[in-house]
């Protein structure tokens, strides 16, 4: 995993030049949005247990069979497991919106969840429909839209962490998918 910064300087000195031009700009524009990914960061980390729970709530609802005999999620052992990943899942997301880079979340969380998920009976369907309504919520928070949640927040605009944000997100899902 590398950090804005990291890799910055490790693409320079590749190409065996110094850090300049575009790669500065991006750099002090990451810089200029500091507190705000920060804030961002904290709003989900402290926000991670009512963020997994309502998402596997709301696949529960959609699909009530899950909490049946035989369902997804029957067992408390199976609920628990399920509370679990998600919050695995929210954890390497917060990683990759703290350092702007999302490989810590390919490296460490995507790959081989797919087969993990196959191996052990869950849809792959409503697997993706938690993590899209994990999605959903995460986009509020970091917006500062989440109803009865409000903070104090960074002045600006954070449409571009939402959408950075919105993206992991969509990376998991397309891994589970």
């Amino acid at each position: 995993m590398l950090d804005a910064f990291s890799k910055a300087v490790t693409s320079a000195d590749a190409g065996g030049k110094f850090v300049g031009g575009a790669d500065l700009d991006s750099l002090k524009g990451f810089i200029a949005d500091g507190n705000k990914r920060l804030d961002a960061v904290n709003f989900l980390a402290s926000n991670a247990s009512c963020i997994v729970t309502d998402a596997v709530s709301g696949i529960v609802c959609e699909s009530p069979g899950l909490i049946a005999p035989g369902g997804g999620v029957y067992t408390n052992r199976k609920m628990a497991a399920c509370l679990r990943d998600g919050e695995i899942v929210l954890r390497y997301i917060t990683y990759a919106l703290l350092t702007g880079d999302a490989s810590v979340l390919n490296d460490r969380c995507l790959n081989g969840l797919k087969e993990t998920y196959a191996a052990l009976g869950v849809p792959a369907g409503n697997a993706a429909r938690a993590v899209s309504i994990m999605k959903a919520a995460a986009v509020a928070f970091v917006n500062n839209t989440a109803s009865q949640r409000k903070e104090s927040v960074a002045q600006g605009d954070c449409a571009s962490l939402a959408s950075e944000v919105a993206g992991y997100f969509d990376t998991v899902v397309g891994a589970i998918s």
